[in-house]
């Protein structure tokens, strides 16, 4: 059973009652190798808090987790959770294994139908391979993302690592996960993308 961590200021943890953004990734979501609170997560609960938005933010990520393990466990974090907001963070360990893309893409389109059924906004992050794994695996890898953004208009953020994976000074040894300098770097990614949804979140169309 994966650890739900709900991530906020004392006083937006004590209301339960706010809506919920559900972050689902793995270790890049996770905060592999870093504490927990320096993660890009627990950088975005702090930012949405202080800005006033008054969501609470959920961080259902796991380590090592693959579309299928994600796509199994994604129903019962939305019982449970009752997200208006997933960010769906999924699909590097897929590719790090070389696992089918056309099963990576069929699972995360999975997990979007299951949340479009709940009436829930998804906002989708990309990932890239390392070339090593072959232009045309690579290619098709990125492109997964953007079809899948098109096709079920999502909002994307095309590459989580931008401007972070090339870095060796905010990358840890592994090459693989950002350090601690590097989260701020990905919530900057995610940020332009997330706050007008979170806008319209706070303040539908129509709402006097």
């Amino acid at each position: 059973m994966a650890l739900l961590l709900a991530l906020a200021s004392p006083s937006a943890r004590a209301d339960q009652t706010s809506p919920a953004i559900l972050v689902f990734g793995d270790s890049l979501s996770a905060g592999y190798g870093i504490r927990v609170e320096q993660g890009w997560v627990s950088l975005l609960a702090r930012k949405i808090s202080q800005l006033g938005y008054g969501f609470r933010v959920i961080n259902a990520s796991i380590s090592g987790e693959t579309t299928a393990g994600g796509l199994a466990r994604l129903p019962h974090a939305l019982e449970v959770q009752q997200p208006r907001i997933l960010i769906l963070e999924l699909g590097s360990n897929d590719g790090l294994r070389g696992l089918p893309l056309g099963s990576a893409h069929d699972n995360l389109e999975r997990m979007i139908a299951l949340a479009h059924a709940r009436g829930l906004t998804v906002l989708l992050l990309g990932m890239r391979l390392p070339p090593n794994y072959g232009e045309r695996y690579t290619s098709g890898f990125m492109n997964m993302y953007a079809d899948l953004a098109q096709a079920h208009k999502l909002v994307l953020v095309p590459f989580l690592l931008d401007r972070v994976a090339l870095d060796p000074a905010l990358m840890q040894a592994d090459g693989l996960h950002p350090n601690e300098a590097g989260q701020p770097l990905l919530l900057d990614n995610v940020w332009p993308k997330l706050e007008p949804l979170l806008r319209t979140a706070t303040h539908p169309a129509g709402a006097g």
